[in-house]
This record gives structure tokens, sequence and C-alpha cells, in this order.
């Protein structure tokens, strides 16, 4: 399939055609040619104003297959992602079975084969997720987990953890943790604070996950290995890691749209959706993350992308569960909250960044190269309707929000996916 983009400005740092206006063509999954004016017929021509980036990805999404398909499936997680403008995707090894062994791992993989969307299993730490045994991680990266986690359910034993890390080591392999400590604040619903006591709601203190990247800090100092922290949701915890980094440790971490957009003062109406973990934290925490993303101390957006069906939304605050959707929104939220990131921070956050952690083949925008991109314009709107929601499930607080900012589509595997 031969596809011709007219006049796009490219951003892509590694590229020599970064920050022009260029015509693209594509045949066959290759970029052939970028001149200013190409004339070749095409399959499909794009004439949109639009940017064109490298593929993004998205490093924490749950897409609950296998065993909970009546959330989500890999196809249609798949299809959220596209919309989203991601062309790489690392899902949660929270499903039924567990993502432990070489088999379960291989099911992800042949699955995403026939998807227009490249999604990487993430292999249990530790076996069934239980937080006891090591899981066999060596086999697992063998077979193309792309790195571990527990993934909702993050390591509490020291002991185990420092295991995980000098095991990793041994294939340069990196750990996902979501830094919670489950025995502070064990019944907590939301953030500990003036709102939790307004409100009468039980508190998760900050101090639960400070004290978790702490220990997991000293861990990764010990063991010299690599580990990347997700869902950071405090000002501490963002002076933390950045003194770590400053230290020379293997540490990088990533923000979740939400907690850029949304704080604790906005579950005074006991929106179910806005009911996350970690949780929303303080306005003045939710200013810190917006400050950390545009000073660049913040190295990825990750979507933590996690459906929920309908009743476990439409409930009691009290009873509802945790997790937002994200994939479809995760662009448009960042781009509107933050309008003076400039576009090559932007793509750092999405796809250069994670690319660099996590060692995946860079996607440059250069004559030769495969076409693996994202295409977008960030003056355009987006408008998240229950109607033209991808995922299986709705739990979204952006849904009928305007936000600034639109993806146009992918061109991933030889194809162009158009929203």
């Amino acid at each position: 399939m031969k596809i011709l983009l007219k006049k796009v400005l490219v951003a892509d740092t590694n590229s020599s055609f970064d920050n022009s206006i260029k015509d693209i063509l594509i045949d066959n999954g290759k970029i052939i040619s970028i001149k200013d004016n190409i004339t070749d017929n095409a399959d499909k021509i794009i004439e949109t104003e639009l940017t064109v980036s490298p593929g993004w990805i998205d490093s924490f999404s749950h897409f609950c297959d296998p065993g909970f398909e009546f959330k989500e499936t890999i196809e249609t997680g798949a299809a959220a992602a596209i919309a989203g403008g991601f062309t790489q995707v690392f899902v949660l090894p929270n499903t039924q079975p567990i993502v432990q062994s070489k088999s379960q791992v291989e099911y992800i993989v042949q699955k995403s084969k026939s998807l227009g969307v490249t999604i990487h299993p993430l292999g249990a730490v530790t076996k069934n997720i239980e937080g006891k045994d090591l899981a066999e991680m060596y086999d697992m990266h063998a077979s193309g987990a792309i790195a571990f986690s527990d993934g909702l359910l993050p390591v509490q034993i020291p002991g185990l953890f420092l295991k995980a890390l000098q095991y990793v080591k041994a294939f340069d392999g990196v750990l996902i943790q979501m830094p919670i400590d489950n025995s502070i604040g064990t019944h907590g619903l939301i953030n500990e604070g003036i709102i939790s006591t307004q409100l009468g709601l039980p508190g998760i203190p900050a101090i639960a996950e400070e004290i978790m990247i702490k220990r997991d800090i000293e861990l990764v100092r010990y063991t010299k290995s690599k580990l990347h922290l997700t869902g950071i949701s405090t000002e501490k915890s963002i002076e933390l890691i950045t003194a770590a980094k400053a230290e020379g440790l293997q540490i990088s971490c990533s923000v979740t749209p939400y907690h850029l957009f949304y704080c604790d003062e906005d579950l005074q109406d006991y929106d179910t959706n806005l009911k996350v973990n970690p949780p929303l934290r303080s306005k003045a925490d939710m200013l810190a993350l917006r400050k950390a993303v545009m000073s660049g101390t913040i190295d990825c957006i990750a979507s933590h992308h996690i459906p929920q069906n309908w009743d476990n939304k439409t409930c009691e605050f009290e009873y509802a569960k945790n997790g937002m959707i994200g994939l479809e929104t995760s662009f448009a939220v960042v781009n509107h909250i933050l309008p003076d990131l400039s576009t090559n921070q932007l793509i750092k956050l999405f796809s250069t960044n994670a690319r660099n952690v996590f060692q995946i083949k860079s996607a440059t925008i250069e004559e030769g190269a495969n076409a693996e991109l994202t295409l977008f314009n960030r003056n355009k709107n987006t408008l998240l309707s229950k109607e033209n929601i991808k995922s299986k499930s709705f739990n979204s607080a952006f849904i009928n929000k305007e936000l600034k900012g639109k993806v146009i589509g992918i061109i991933n595997k030889g194809q162009l996916f158009l929203n």
C-alpha cells in the first residue's frame, strides 16, 4: 500500500527533517521519499494539516484478556490504542491466568501480530502476583516480555524485590513498579487530606507512595539495576526521583494524564470514575506534577488504562473499583492542560523516552526507515462520547469534555488507520 502525506510538519529530533514541512511517501511499510513536493500516485493521499512523529508508546495498560474479556479484549484495547495514537502498548499481567509463563507471553505476542498495534506483554515479577516467590522472568523475556511488573499489586516485600532487581540484570531487564505501600492507608479510598475529611472518606496518605519510592531507590542503589516507577502522584515523589537521577541511578518515571488534569478537590461529587489508585492528590501535588512534566523530570506519560464494567463503577463510592480508561484521551488531556509544552517535549514523553528506557528500536522519520508513525494536530479538538469510544468499557471522567488536541491516525505494520 502506497501512502502519501502532503505538507506535514515533521516532529522527530533524531531526524534530519525535524521541524520542517515535507511530503512523505510510504510504500509497503517503508518511508521511500521525503521531499518538498512529491507527485507520485498513491493508494491514499492525506492532505489534512497535521504533525507526524515516531509512533507513540504506552507503558501501562490493562487489556484484561484472558479472563476478564467483559471489561476489555486485546482487540478492543488495540482499537482504543489506535484511536489514541499509540503504535505500541505494554499490557499488564493481572489477567486470569496471570501472565507468568512462556505460553501466556506467547499468547499475547501471537494475538498482537494480526492487529495494527504492537502489544508487548509485561511478565509478572512474582508467581500468581502474590508477592511470595519470583516468577520465571528469564523464560518470559526470551518469549517476548518487554519488562516485568506485578501491575496493580506492587511487590511489597523488600527482600523479594531486591532479588527481582538482581535477577533481571542477567538480561538487562527493567522492572515497573507502582509505588504503593499497601500496609499504609489499607482501607483508604481517596487522598488523605482536607477533602477526605470533609467527605468523610478514609484516606490514603502520600507517605504510602513516598516510603515505597525511598525503599525502591535504596534497592536500586544496592543492585545497580533498572527501575521504572509508574503513576507517581506527589510532589515529594518527584523530589526523591530527581535526586536519584542526579546520583546516576537507573531510575525513570511516568505520570498519568488524569493526575495532571484532576486533583482531590474534583471528588466532591463522588464521581466514581475519579476513584483511581494511586489516588488523585492535592492541588499542590497536581501542580508540582505539571511543573515536573514541563521541566523534563518526568520521563513518560503512561495512560494507566484500567477498564471497569458498568457494575464496578455505577455504585456507592466505597464499593466502586479503582481505575479509568485512558488510551483514547492521553494526548488530548496532556496537550490541553499543558499548552506550553513544545511539540518535541510531547514526543519525548509519548515516544522517545520510552524507547530509550525499555530499549525499543527507534522509529526515525528518514528515507529507508520503517514507517511507524503517529499523525496528530495540536489545535483541533477531541470530544470523547459513549458513541465513539473504542474501548469496551466507559469508565472515563473525560466523556463529553472537549479537549484541545486530536489524533488523526497512525501508520504501522504497512497500514494506515485514520480516526
